[in-house]
């Protein structure tokens, strides 16, 4: 829902949906909470929820089994507070943790205990679960928000389904996966076997978080593109469709799912950063617990520090005394590169000449080639001479990466084009002398806590671009 809500389509049909949502006592009780930042932090569990579909769908998606009544899925979202960028976090739901001693809700005396995270749920719902991130993360938990199997299913049918793309075949005789290689349009059913799968290769429930975040990248992809926040009938009937089975807490009303959706709106794949916390054990064994994962505390600390000061991830916080030329200067004639936020091998570019001078176009493409682009190599003249400037024209889906583009064609026009798809085009203009070096932000090393994030545009499909 949070994908799907948004202001333009009017407040009367939002509010509406808004009735409908089921309502949790997320945060009922709870004490010596982390304080509040900038931004909105909110924390996205899916449930396994197999006791709500039918035989059918059971046998059909290999849902046996009882139901564990835990958390299949959590994320942690952060929305910035200018609206401009998401960072969505996954916590493996086999997360080493404790939970504190407390009083449960039949008055029973509960001492401390170690728990996979997950399992938070079972034993004290949501608002421990709430607890029980919040005291892993440091980060304040403003709204909380749960889905089950049907409800998911019933999302990704009403938007006429999502696509993925794999560079191999995925195969899970446990889900009944069976995905060929290439580009594939999943409806609600694949979907959850696609997202649930965790046998397909050595990285088991790690590897399923990656291809839950791409195809969570794909979702606000296909519904911001496929016109469901803009059409409030298709609206509706997408809402409608999904709204019965969600779970929200009992502040996450109308004023806000308007201005979730508003911002949601706004966002681009560029935007949203995807990310997994850094792990120091993957298989780290407990008595009576079994395989637990274990955080690499240092890099868990930066990660959670970045949503906390409302910054992008791996973007390093400044330092008030720190001055800005505290690196050594560059030597006589030579220009240090500029950091740019997505590295420049993940751009696509193409070149024209419309400057009328021979060859530009080759020197350009070659120069950009060195700094680190990928162009196509194929570089030609324009069809028109430019004006006097150099023009990027780019679709605006991709507004982060162009900004790389940008930091390397000093003084170059922007213009956007919808519908123009991840390659960039380049013409040069007559005032065009040089390629200006960058550089991606240092990757940091993962002994340092560096934490490995993608942006949606760089997981969203090429072909449903």
């Amino acid at each position: 829902m949070a994908v799907l809500g948004t202001g333009g389509i009017g407040h009367a049909v939002v509010t509406g949906l808004g009735d409908g949502i089921g309502r949790v006592d997320a945060f009922e009780g709870l004490s010596d909470r982390p304080g509040g930042g900038r931004g909105m932090n909110v924390l996205l569990v899916g449930t396994d929820g197999r006791d709500k579909i039918t035989e059918e769908e059971r046998q059909r998606y290999r849902l046996g089994g009882a139901p564990c009544h835990c958390t299949d899925t959590v994320m942690l979202v952060h929305l910035s507070a200018d609206r401009d960028r998401a960072t969505v976090v996954s916590l493996p739901r086999d997360t080493y943790t404790e939970i504190p001693e407390r009083t449960d809700e039949t008055g029973r005396f509960r001492p401390a205990h170690p728990v996979k995270l997950n399992a938070a749920y079972a034993e004290g719902g949501p608002g421990l679960t709430v607890r029980s991130v919040e005291r892993l993360t440091g980060v304040h938990v403003d709204h909380y928000m749960e889905i089950d199997f049907t409800s998911f299913m019933k999302t990704v049918d009403a938007v006429g389904g999502v696509q993925v793309c794999t560079v191999r075949p995925l195969k899970d005789t446990y889900t009944g996966l069976d995905l060929p290689a290439g580009t594939s349009n999943l409806d609600g059913g694949q979907a959850l076997q696609y997202v649930r799968s965790r046998h397909l290769d050595g990285a088991a429930d790690l590897g399923r978080m990656q291809r839950q975040q791409r195809f969570l990248a794909s979702l606000m992809h296909k519904a911001a593109s496929g016109g469901v926040l803009l059409n409030p009938v298709k609206f509706q009937d997408v809402a409608s469709a999904v709204i019965g089975s969600v779970r929200a807490d009992r502040g996450f009303g109308t004023d806000e799912l308007i201005g979730l959706g508003q911002a949601m709106r706004n966002l681009t794949p560029a935007s949203a950063e995807f990310t997994s916390v850094p792990i120091a054990v993957a298989n780290f064994p407990v008595p009576h617990l079994g395989s637990t994962v274990k955080w690499d505390e240092a890099g868990a600390d930066r990660l959670f520090r970045a949503l906390r000061e409302d910054r992008p991830v791996n973007t390093a916080p400044r330092a008030p005394h720190q001055a800005a030329d505290a690196k050594p200067p560059a030597r006589t004639g030579e220009q240090p590169p500029t950091a740019v936020e997505v590295a420049p091998e993940q751009v696509r570019v193409q070149v024209l000449n419309g400057s009328g001078r021979d060859g530009l176009a080759r020197t350009a493409d070659q120069a950009l080639r060195a700094t680190g682009f990928a162009t196509t190599g194929l570089p030609t003249d324009a069809r028109h001479p430019t004006a006097q400037h150099t023009l990027i024209t780019y679709d605006p889906r991709w507004d982060r990466s162009v900004r790389s583009l940008a930091a390397a064609l000093p003084g170059a026009r922007l213009r956007a084009v919808p519908g123009q798809g991840p390659l960039m085009r380049v013409t040069l203009g007559p005032d065009f002398t040089r390629v200006h070096p960058v550089r991606a932000q240092d990757p940091p090393h993962p002994r340092s806590g560096g934490v490995a994030v993608v942006t949606g545009d760089q997981v969203v499909c090429p072909e449903s671009a």
